[in-house]
């Protein structure tokens, strides 16, 4: 037991002093990334600027079905959160939009509505749905791997702001998974109980196939 307690103790003291010394891993994006993320750049190559981000400043692109924008401040766009745990991501509906169904494996989100009226919610593993409707300045929190969705309520253009505890939190959005693929159509019918007419009519909206 005192040789476990020993050895404990010193990779106690291992870890403490390599995080004194390792203040952050700015991604360098020159390297090959890994399956741990991005390698970190050389600190005398490191400026203010991999700090700081202006991607977030302005609407972006709601052409699509969902009549979303969703802009991410992640480790593959903001270099200084390689590594961090943290991330950050803007999200604009237009009017009847809606962010679908869907889960970050590897992060929980917190989302702070800054304009607008969003309905938000998310689904227990024991089947209870959390549903809220938010107004400015109200913020709402997603466990992690949870599905979850945002819709607009109101008549204007609404805009929020997710954090994320992973620099890169991953999504799978349901819709994509179920009917932007070559899943086969018979085996969504048989295990969603979606008919199968509607199935092949979703996935011919999706660019799916068979």
């Amino acid at each position: 037991m005192k040789m476990i307690l020993t050895i404990f103790f010193i990779f106690s003291l291992i870890s403490i002093s390599h995080a004194s010394v390792v203040d952050f891993c700015v991604a360098d994006y020159n390297a090959p990334k890994t399956p741990v993320g991005y390698s970190c750049k050389s600190p005398e190559n490191v400026t203010v600027e991999d700090f700081v981000y202006h991607g977030l400043n302005k609407i972006g692109n709601t052409s699509n079905i969902y009549k979303v924008s969703f802009q991410p401040a992640f480790d593959e766009q903001f270099p200084g959160v390689n590594g961090l745990g943290v991330s950050i991501a803007r999200l604009d509906i237009l009017q009847g939009g809606v962010v679908p169904l869907h889960t970050h494996p590897d992060a929980s989100e917190v989302l702070l509505v800054t304009q607008g009226n969003i309905v938000a919610g998310f689904v227990s593993s024991n089947k209870v749905a959390y549903i809220k409707t938010l107004h400015k300045g109200d913020v709402m929190v997603f466990p992690q791997g949870l599905l979850h969705f945002q819709i607009n309520s109101g008549g204007n253009t609404a805009i929020a702001y997710t954090s994320h505890s992973s620099e890169n939190p991953g999504v799978q959005i349901l819709d994509l998974a179920l009917f932007r693929n070559n899943f086969p159509s018979w085996i969504i019918n048989a295990t969603t109980f979606i008919d199968y007419a509607e199935v092949k009519r979703i996935k011919a909206l999706f660019q799916g196939s068979d």
